[in-house]
């Protein structure tokens, strides 16, 4: 079975989720949140990928904490996946390190500024792994077909797109539902519940979040039709090393994956009449 195959084998049509911490901090907080969640998901018949990045290139500030070294992070990776049976999924961000991830992961993921750079994303195909390609917030939906089309000419067949919002005046973000079906007939679809909820914190001069409206986010989603959902976790939010602001605190998720399922098996009844 494919990871793409994986993700899309709930026994009750439900949809698949990518979750997990912004950046990998240390082993035991990501086997920590891995524990949390998996056996929800098990229980939900949610296919779960864990989510977490060995490395963020793309920090506002040259001081920001940027991972804790790339090969101790990806072997937690590698070690959370095989101690929960779980695929992972992390982001790279030049072709160089395609190959250095595959190693490690099941899921290749192209950050949004990143998403027409044929280097990578052809660099991500050619490894065989799942590629996931965030939807680049200066993009439309109608855009991301080449962005596809080129890891399926590079030979790899298994491909995801991720909403994460449209850029709206200066840092703030809108999400366009109507994206969702139009790029599901590129292929299977993700919403991004956290990234796309970030704003201006113009007083702070930095963007920030609203985890107070990542369920709004993700009803709209399940309705609209996503295939699956990405959101980024945490123990304690306010003293994440990364993107804390945007964070779902993980005693909440529980909650919200089963609030989520239910609508989802109402979604599948209504698409059945």
């Amino acid at each position: 079975m494919t990871t793409l195959d994986y993700l899309q084998s709930s026994p009750i049509n439900n949809f698949f989720l990518l979750a997990g911490p912004c950046v990998i901090e240390g082993e035991q907080m990501a086997l920590d949140i891995a524990a949390a969640i998996a056996p929800v998901c098990a229980e939900l018949g949610i296919p779960y990928a864990f989510k977490g990045s060995y490395r963020k290139a793309n920090r506002s500030r040259l001081d920001s904490f940027t991972g804790i070294g790339d090969l101790e992070a990806l072997q937690i990776l590698r070690k959370v996946g095989r101690e929960f049976g779980v695929p992972v999924v992390t982001d790279i961000h030049t072709a160089a390190e395609a190959e250095m991830a595959a190693e490690f992961v099941d899921i290749l993921q192209i950050p949004a500024f990143l998403c027409r750079q044929t280097d990578l994303l052809v660099a991500a195909a050619k490894t065989g792994k799942l590629v996931n390609i965030k939807k680049g917030q200066f993009l439309s939906p109608e855009a991301m077909q080449f962005a596809v089309q080129k890891v399926l000419d590079a030979g790899n067949n298994q491909v995801l797109l991720t909403e994460r919002g449209t850029t709206f005046g200066y840092q703030d973000l809108l999400v366009d539902y109507r994206g969702i079906p139009t790029m599901g007939a590129y292929a299977p679809v993700v919403l991004d519940c956290t990234h796309s909820l970030q704003q201006p914190n113009q007083s702070a001069g930095v963007t920030g979040g609203r985890p107070d409206l990542i369920e709004t986010i993700a009803r709209c989603g399940i309705a609209a039709g996503a295939d699956g959902l990405f959101l980024e976790t945490h123990p304690m939010p306010q003293n994440a090393m990364s993107d804390g602001a945007n964070m779902l605190r993980l005693d909440l998720l529980p909650g919200l994956l089963r609030r989520l399922s239910e609508l989802r098996r109402a979604v599948n009844a209504i698409n059945q009449l």
